[in-house]
């Protein structure tokens, strides 16, 4: 009979698991030489159990956390019984596990005494693999084959020893095959560290007890979630994610359905998958969905396999969010996957917000749209370089119920992001920066305001070619994505600007705005383009979604972020209702405007910000009580219901759809705002029930 386990043993052993894994990934980044690993922390090390279920998620991007259990399984099933003592395989097939061709997996088992008792699975977005633009996201594939080196599985290391024909002939495929050779070594090095400390807290406490330990975190997780879970109201909600790409226009449709404990997601609605490699299969779709779902709902619950038990996922096949092969999908991480985390962070928050218990747990949309810009060409130095620009990690928080969104905040799926300093950048690629900042109004409008976003301008600078190449992918500039909640705007969205020079002798040497870059501006979003000469390339990354009324945001607070130039005075003005004069709020004239906007008189006076009310018979105005709708119906229905033109808000862009409006759902009895969407004008209303 087995010895139940101590509390305090349990502790120790689930401690030294996390402490593994930060090891391991510290290990990673130290041997890995790519901006994109340790300055912008592209990365993720987590364990798994024999069959390769996730034993322990650890940090990074956490997309990869299941995919990475797939990948686990896929090499259980494919090598069967020729699974030894100090293999390491590796699997980069996205139409198997990954999420795009670029992320390779390496997964190695761990044996104590001859028995496979976990495993070590690790990733990097790789130097380069091969496709047919350097640095792997290629916008112009046609299909997978297009996009570089793909294996559903291979053994990299047979017992111990490097197998130097794989390895040779993954080198011979890429560019730039010392980097790529650093990339792969630094994750094996990872995998090392990882199975080595597994194996003294194993030696250390006995298999039985490490075993014992790990099933009951799996247990808890489980059962912490469901609880969670049950606390809840049930209920439906909707959320709907727009993007373009070359003048065509997909969506991203999700429907969250909570019942007891239990959540199902259902993506049923999505675009048709696209001919453009934004698509992602049906392994990147769940990995997207729980990298938002692993820090909202269990933020203080280990993620393991637990967590994963009370979730179902439905994916349409063929779709946008589950293509088929061989369906482009180089894009896919900063396309439908980003657009899946933007989907289910919308939809958990608006069911965290209709409880008391988890309001001040709620938060907006955060970075909604990455920008992808791979740069490639002859360095400085006269050698070759392929990275990307990190600042698409910067981010921007979206707001809180309790608080604004932090301003170049990073990203809810990877709480470790981070862009690097410009001038690791200048030193690994011949360009100059103009400016990198703060972007004035890009925080969407709320009581608590979204976090800005930013922007940056360069140009090339001391490069032997004249200049070098950037690729440039994403979910293009004509649509807002961070969304609000609770009546709060969304972020402003992207833009990417190309300046072209009109003479070599017309420099924009120390331009500060992109106003005073001179050339012609060319809107720019998707492609291969060249930054040589005195051409500058610029770009701005979206902001947070805000949350609550905006013309109920304390006057001072947004007299404070105009003289922080966080938002202007139109800003101030149209979507605060604050009119400023000489730096100090004219309390009247704001008072007035304000009545204006909101065409009432009551309740605009600044209150603690409270969710729509869940009654035994209905739903109420959080402001005035008045009933709403009836439980178990769709709300939005019965709320009065107007409209707004994106580009007559403070802080959009002439790139923005002109169709695109922003709806705005308001109490029937009081018309205090309630909530608001983005959409097209045919589109009709998200449902959202409370049962």
């Amino acid at each position: 009979m087995t010895q139940k386990i101590d509390p305090i043993s349990f502790s120790i052993i689930r401690h030294r698991l996390y402490r593994i894994i930060e090891e391991a990934v510290i290990t990673l980044k130290h041997v890995s030489g790519s901006a994109i690993t340790n300055e912008g922390h592209d990365l993720m090390v987590s364990l798994y159990g024999a069959e390769g279920t996730l034993l322990l998620g650890g940090v990074g991007f956490l997309h990869h956390l299941t995919s990475a259990a797939e990948a686990c399984k896929s090499i259980i099933r494919r090598f069967k019984d020729d699974i030894n003592e100090g293999d390491i395989f590796l699997l980069n097939d996205p139409f198997t596990a990954a999420l795009h061709t670029s992320d390779i997996y390496l997964v190695s088992p761990i044996h104590h005494h001859g028995q496979l008792i976990a495993w070590s699975a690790c990733f990097v977005h790789v130097y380069d693999i091969g496709a047919m633009n350097p640095g792997g996201f290629a916008p112009d594939a046609m299909d997978v084959y297009s996009e570089g080196f793909s294996s559903p599985g291979l053994k990299l290391i047979d017992k111990g020893v490097l197998r130097q024909d794989i390895w040779d002939t993954l080198l011979n495929m890429v560019r730039s095959p010392e980097m790529v050779a650093l990339d792969l070594r630094s994750m094996i090095a990872c995998n090392n560290v990882a199975k080595d400390r597994m194996l003294s807290l194993v030696n250390k406490y006995g298999l039985s007890t490490v075993k014992q330990a790990s099933d009951i975190l799996i247990q808890q997780s489980e059962e912490m979630l469901r609880n969670r879970l049950r606390e809840l109201p049930d209920g439906t909600w909707q959320s709907r994610q727009y993007f373009e790409v070359k003048g065509e226009i997909y969506k991203i449709f999700l429907t969250m359905t909570k019942s007891s404990d239990e959540l199902i997601f259902d993506f049923t609605g999505s675009s048709p998958q696209s001919r453009f490699s934004v698509n992602c299969t049906k392994w990147a779709s769940l990995g997207g969905l729980f990298a938002p779902l692993f820090p909202l709902l269990c933020y203080d619950i280990t993620w393991n396999e637990g967590v994963i038990k009370p979730i179902k996922v439905i994916a349409p096949e063929g779709s946008i969010v589950n293509c088929n092969k061989p369906s482009p999908v180089s894009v896919a991480t900063v396309g439908a996957i980003q657009s899946v985390n933007n989907a289910a962070c919308s939809t958990i928050a608006k069911m965290l917000a209709t409880s008391d218990k988890y309001f001040d747990q709620t938060s907006a949309v955060w970075h909604a749209n990455h920008f992808a810009i791979f740069m490639f060409g002859k360095n400085q130095r006269g050698g070759e370089s392929i990275g990307i620009l990190t600042e698409t990690f910067a981010g921007a928080g979206g707001g809180k119920t309790f608080g604004d969104g932090v301003d170049i905040g990073g990203e809810i799926p990877n709480p470790i992001s981070r862009m690097a300093n410009v001038e690791t950048v200048e030193s690994m690629f011949p360009v100059r920066y103009l400016f990198r900042r703060k972007l004035i109004d890009s925080g969407g409008g709320g009581q608590y305001r979204g976090g800005t976003g930013g922007e940056i301008a360069i140009v090339s600078h001391d490069a032997p070619e004249g200049g070098i190449h950037y690729v440039l992918s994403g979910k293009g500039s004509h649509f807002p994505q961070s969304e609000g909640i609770l009546g709060g705007n969304p972020g402003a969205n992207n833009d990417y600007v190309w300046v072209h020079s009109q003479n070599e002798k017309n420099s924009p040497c120390f331009s500060q705005t992109l106003q005073l870059i001179p050339g012609d501006k060319e809107a720019i979003t998707w492609g291969v383009f060249p930054l040589m000469g005195s051409d500058a390339l610029y770009v701005r990354w979206n902001g947070g979604g805000g949350v609550g009324d905006p013309i109920l945001r304390n006057p001072e607070d947004v007299k404070k972020d105009y003289l922080d130039q966080i938002i202007s005075a139109d800003a101030a003005r149209d979507i605060y209702g604050v009119i400023l004069n000489d730096e100090e709020v004219d309390l009247e004239k704001t008072n007035d405007l304000r009545e204006k906007l909101r065409n009432t008189a009551t309740n605009l006076k600044e209150e603690k910000l409270t969710a729509i009310r869940v009654t035994s018979t209905g739903i109420e105005c959080p402001r005035c009580n008045g009933k709403i709708a009836n439980r178990g119906e769709p709300w939005k229905n019965k709320a009065q219901v107007s409209t707004q033109l994106f580009s007559e808000i403070s802080g959009t862009t002439s790139t923005i759809n002109p169709d695109v409006v922003l709806r705005k759902f308001s109490c029937p009895n009081c018309n205090g705002l309630l909530d608001t969407e983005t959409a097209l004008p045919d589109d009709p209303y998200l449902i959202d029930i409370i049962s």
